[in-house]
């Protein structure tokens, strides 16, 4: 059974999460959600020789990254990374404990991630009682069992393949959001050039029509001048 616990502002999440984790304990592909500033961390009772492996990835939400750590019974650290977006870890359990592995987002102050993982306890129970047996299987039970590994890897394919859809999807949201403030931005700054274009524009005719005027009453001073030299040199 795999226990969660939370550490940080994990919200309304984390209980989500145990949930979660409680109504699908007997399956280990966990997605939940990690806020800012949060750790979650899960336990799990493996007994000694077993063969183990973790297996991640961050689907969604800043850099698609996140720092995961496993530690042992004794505290010891099996495996630490930083800000990774995906990754895989395979050991065998050197003793008996409770095993304990952390995701942390709490260098990130203000994005939340969306992180998957898959936990793999141990080697699958055969699917006939007589595989592990010396007898040689029969040729029915050959085909059952190569048609149960080709499902096996078909399910590991599909959630792949989903992962990978889901991360697209957020980048294509998140590149849609910016191309769309974007076009905003130059919206609004064509809106004030235009603006601004038309004012100038006005001025620029206030300003020649005012020269238009002053021109006229230039000429029309200078023939009332003209006219009152001649009658002055009629009169002489």
């Amino acid at each position: 059974m795999m226990l969660l616990r939370g550490y940080g502002t994990a919200g309304p999440w984390g209980w989500l999460t145990l949930l979660l984790v409680a109504c699908a304990a007997w399956a280990s592909e966990i997605t939940f959600e990690l806020p800012d500033n949060a750790k979650q961390c899960f336990y799990e009772e493996i007994v000694q020789g077993t063969k183990c492996t973790l297996e991640f990835q961050v689907i969604t939400g800043g850099h698609y990254d996140v720092d995961c750590q496993f530690e042992g019974p004794d505290g010891s650290v099996l495996y630490k990374e930083m800000k990774k977006q995906y990754d895989s870890f395979t050991f065998t359990a050197s003793r008996n404990g409770t095993y304990k592995f952390c995701f942390s987002n709490e260098f990130s102050t203000f994005t939340h991630k969306t992180v998957y993982f898959d936990f793999q306890v141990g080697e699958d129970a055969p699917l006939f009682p007589s595989e592990n047996r010396a007898t040689a299987l029969t040729q029915m039970e050959s085909a059952c069992v190569s048609i149960h590994e080709a499902l096996k890897s078909v399910i590991d394919y599909q959630t792949h393949f989903r992962l990978r859809e889901a991360q697209g999807r957020s980048r294509a949201e998140d590149l849609n959001t910016r191309v769309a403030y974007w076009s905003i931005g130059e919206a609004i700054i064509l809106f004030v050039a235009s603006i601004g274009q038309a004012i100038n524009m006005l001025e620029e005719d206030s300003h020649d029509s005012a020269k238009q005027v002053e021109k006229i009453f230039q000429e029309s001073a200078y023939r009332q001048q003209q006219e009152v030299q001649r009658e002055k040199l009629e009169c002489l």
